[in-house]
């Protein structure tokens, strides 16, 4: 392995030099700079920052922590996180937890399974003496899994954080419903049918706030004998919606809070012999890849998973830089959804 002293002693000036130089503190001649840098490409040197992290307590790598990255929302946020803390001179490592691979959805509420793959991520983040980590979590909700004497800078994404020194960055899932159902209502549509995911996720019981909000406003009456729970998949979606009997009911119009299950919902319509954005409207949420390819295309909204990760990177950089005490808090950072509009709403005002 090629050494800073290998470089030195090339280019006929000291390690120091050549560091300084390296770090963009020399006072190097120009000539000097260049011969240098010349070098370093030449013999192709690397900085052994694991050595220099010893040394100075800090490595200039950050972790990242996903619970699962086959969650579609997750290659985003890492992607921007990534981004974002690249262009502030960080590298980075990735853990995978792979936690949908191991239990699929049984493990959201179970504190001891993702203890079993975390604590042992956390282990090693000190091991490689990390100066901080970006948590992204695959599924929304409380997190206590985070030791309150782990002395490494964290930031939490897609969940909620417990510890009072973890800041969290969240969709806006209460402001993005309120705007679908707003939506929908001022198309006209009055007797709406909702399907949701599970009933004590957090994604569904803001989502539900932000849709009687909107009625409220518009004073249209809640009904909850037409909010059926989908767990977030076509197929039960369509079995739950098609309990409700919609077509016979005088609904106009279907809220699903994921996109796949609004293809749950297309299926109902479509069996009933009704035709999506015609007879009855159907909107979504998620935007995911697929929504484009639904016909009519489906009305929907895109989640922030880009303006998270990158306000995660800015947040545990400003933490690291310590700018701001206050950072290190536990607060709550929102962000808005962005309503995408295609054909599968009918304006019937």
């Amino acid at each position: 392995m090629v050494t800073l002293k290998d470089v030195a002693a090339a280019c006929g000036v000291s390690p120091t030099t050549v560091s300084n130089i390296l770090n963009g503190k020399s006072k190097a001649s120009e000539e000097t700079i260049r011969r240098v840098m010349e070098m370093v490409k030449k013999i192709d040197y690397r900085p052994n920052y694991m050595a220099k992290g010893l040394r100075t307590q800090r490595t200039r790598t950050v972790a990242i922590i996903a619970e699962d990255i086959n969650q579609f929302t997750t290659p985003y946020v890492i992607g921007a996180v990534m981004n974002g803390l690249e262009q502030q001179g960080y590298r980075t490592i990735l853990e995978n937890l792979r936690m949908y691979e191991r239990w699929r959805d049984t493990w959201y509420e179970s504190e001891s399974a993702l203890s079993s793959m975390l604590h042992p991520a956390l282990s090693a983040c000190r091991a490689y003496n990390v100066d901080g980590v970006v948590y992204i979590a695959g599924h929304a909700r409380k997190i206590y899994s985070i030791p309150e004497d782990f002395d490494i800078p964290v930031v939490m994404t897609y969940a909620y954080a417990v510890s009072d020194h973890i800041p969290s960055i969240v969709i806006d899932d209460e402001q993005g419903a309120y705007e679908v159902m707003k939506y929908l209502l001022e198309k006209g549509h009055r007797k709406i049918a909702i399907v949701t995911g599970r009933g004590d996720n957090i994604h569904t019981q803001l989502r539900i706030k932000g849709v009687i909000k909107a009625m409220y406003e518009y004073d249209c009456t809640y009904n909850p004998y037409l909010t059926t729970e989908g767990n977030w998949n076509r197929v039960d979606a369509r079995n739950a919606l098609s309990k409700l009997h919609i077509e016979d009911q005088g609904v106009t119009a279907v809220f699903t809070m994921n996109d796949e299950m609004a293809a749950g919902a297309y299926d109902v319509i479509e069996d009933a012999g009704l035709k999506v954005g015609e007879d009855i409207s159907v909107i979504g949420f998620d935007n995911a890849s697929i929504a484009q390819y639904f016909r009519p295309g489906l009305t929907t909204t895109t989640l922030p998973l880009l303006q998270i990760g990158a306000k995660a990177a800015e947040l545990l950089g400003r933490i690291l830089a310590n700018e701001d005490g206050a950072l290190m808090d536990n607060q709550t950072y929102y962000f808005p959804c962005t309503f995408v509009e295609r054909a599968s709403v009918k304006d019937i005002s």
